[in-house]
């Protein structure tokens, strides 16, 4: 197992048990906090002063659209219950946080993000691309690292650890749910319902193949200027399909590596951001 597919199974051990890490074993100093404040959830992570998850918590999202800000009070209610509630499994104060945003988005919209965090009693520590977020936790100094989202699908070319180019484009796991919804004749909320129950999985993925495709067309389409890279690597709860992988591998011609956890790569990059950037 890579070093990053284990802080993620224990970030996501964590997250589900809704346990911390004890005081005594974490390391000394500061926690910092990554707030990912997706289309589809709400992640904040906490790691110790080495980088190590120490807890976590999620809850579905409704305030946010493709990384702007379209419901701002209950969007910072929402992120204050959950630092409130961190601050009491863990029995201390939590001060500083980062936040991350899709590549590309309007400076205004980065603003307000940046905004939320501060209203809901943070001190905002910085905001990060959500790829290059990704890239943190995974150790990806070169190669392209995809984000695939809740509203959209973000692409990030690193090379020696810089940014080359960053893209993002507005298919994500909504557009599965409204693709579901209109195959299967149901609401909206019933269709996310459906596709997010692992039963469904299979017959899920047949439906929505076609986003899927589209999500990789967007993808083939900027690396078309990077011939050189051999690996992408895909993070974001809209990949966590089985056949996600095979599928994205086939329209690219390249290896497709998804790490363990994908929903909480992210979250969890955001929160190494804000350790340092002290």
């Amino acid at each position: 197992m890579s070093g990053s597919d284990a802080l993620l199974r224990d970030f996501g051990a964590l997250l589900r048990a809704g346990a911390i890490v004890p005081r005594d074993a974490r390391a000394e100093g500061p926690l910092s906090v990554g707030v990912d404040l997706g289309t589809a959830n709400l992640v904040l992570a906490v790691v110790d002063a080495a980088g190590r998850p120490v807890a976590g918590l999620t809850e579905r999202s409704g305030g946010i659209r493709d990384g702007i800000v379209v419901d701002w009070p209950e969007t910072v209610r929402a992120v204050r219950r959950m630092k409130a509630e961190l601050e009491t499994r863990l029995g201390t104060p939590l001060h500083r946080a980062a936040t991350a945003i899709p590549p590309g988005i309007h400076p205004g919209s980065a603003k307000a993000i940046g905004n939320v965090i501060e209203a809901a009693g943070f001190q905002l520590a910085c905001i990060v691309d959500e790829p290059v977020a990704a890239a943190r936790v995974l150790g990806v100094k070169d190669g392209a690292v995809v984000d695939v989202g809740g509203g959209t699908t973000g692409i990030s070319i690193l090379k020696a650890g810089k940014v080359l180019t960053s893209v993002d484009e507005a298919t994500g796991g909504t557009h599965m749910t409204l693709v579901l919804a209109g195959a299967l004749r149901l609401e909206t909320a019933a269709a996310e319902a459906y596709k997010l129950d692992p039963a469904h999985a299979r017959d899920v993925f047949a439906l929505v193949r076609p986003v899927v495709d589209k999500m990789a067309a967007i993808v083939a389409t900027v690396l078309t200027d990077y011939p050189g890279l051999d690996a992408v690597h895909v993070v974001g709860g809209a990949c966590s399909f089985e056949d996600f992988t095979p599928v994205f591998e086939k329209h690219l011609g390249r290896q497709v590596i998804k790490p363990v956890e994908p929903l909480l790569v992210t979250p969890l990059g955001i929160a190494l951001f804000a350790g340092e950037a002290r």
